[in-house]
């Protein structure tokens, strides 16, 4: 397998997204068996939804064609180090394997610095800038209870 094909590929939709006024410089592709099953680039802007990163929104596009929530035998060809946020979305996806071209620290030094994202995660609820309020409803917890129980539950 060349990963150098697909990550230039990657690169390119990258660059498609930038130029389109409407996006980020960031694409990403995912392979199967030797071939993409799907790619995809930043959206953010143009979808209003601080969710459509490239790696994010290829996932979503992936498992879509793959009809499944896992990405098995799958490779993520990324142009940028995933952020937190799409790091998270990776490991939900269960990839066999990421590669990326840009590091974080390219991304922080174009303004994409994720490294607050990092901190805050390590710090108690409590002194987070986005303040977190927990409320405690036994009704929340017996519907996870009732889950547990129900015999036609699905694990992801």
């Amino acid at each position: 397998m060349d990963h150098k094909t697909f990550i230039k590929r990657a690169i390119e939709l990258s660059r498609m997204g930038m130029e389109a006024e409407d996006g980020g410089p960031f694409g990403a592709v995912i392979v199967k068996d030797g071939k993409i099953i799907a790619e995809g680039n930043n959206e953010v802007l143009k979808t209003n939804d601080p969710t459509a990163h490239a790696e994010v929104v290829t996932i979503r596009k992936a498992c879509q064609f793959l009809n499944n929530f896992q990405l098995n035998d799958c490779i993520l060809y990324t142009s940028c180090e995933p952020c937190p946020m799409c790091l998270g979305a990776i490991y939900w996806a269960r990839p066999k394997l990421v590669v990326y071209a840009c590091t974080k620290h390219d991304a922080a030094s174009i303004g994409f610095d994720d490294d607050f994202i990092y901190k805050e995660i390590a710090l108690p609820l409590g002194q987070r800038s986005i303040p977190m309020q927990h409320i405690d409803d036994p009704d929340a917890f017996n519907v996870m209870k009732d889950w547990v129980d129900n015999g036609s539950k699905k694990l992801y």
